[in-house]
């Protein structure tokens, strides 16, 4: 799923998405949407979905732009996490690449059935643009 790209990004980084979530589920569960009528954290599926993702960015990362212009291509990061609203309604997440297309703007690593690097920043509705840690190493 596309979380999961963001998962092994950050685990790749050092840092443990799964824990991460969890630890400040169990501090702040009334922070994160209550979307799936549980009465507490689950540890094996909370760091999997877009929202509790979004709501630990808002929180422990840094919110970013969402607007994309040549302007601010400079403000879009090799290794920030982008989420759109697809047209179907769901959420999607992305990691924006090192590399860029013909017009500079970042390619996106995300995962819609297949893990691809493509050019499809602008291709939906951007609601979150986040990059974490706040302090780089």
């Amino acid at each position: 799923v596309c979380t999961d790209v963001v998962v092994r990004a950050l685990r790749h980084a050092g840092y443990d998405l799964q824990q991460l979530i969890h630890e400040d589920m169990r501090k702040n569960f009334d922070k994160y949407p209550q979307n799936w009528g549980n009465k507490g954290p689950d540890r094996n599926i909370d760091h999997r979905r877009t929202p509790n993702q979004m709501t630990f960015f808002q929180q422990q990362g840094i919110s970013l732009t969402t607007k994309v212009s040549r302007e601010n291509l400079g403000e879009w990061k090799p290794g920030d996490f982008v989420f759109w609203k697809l047209p179907n309604g769901m959420n999607h997440v992305g990691v924006l690449s090192d590399k860029r297309n013909h017009k500079g703007m970042p390619l996106i690593i995300h995962n819609l059935s297949t893990t691809r690097e493509e050019d499809v920043l602008e291709a939906w509705k951007i609601i979150g643009h986040y990059r974490y840690p706040k302090e780089q190493r």
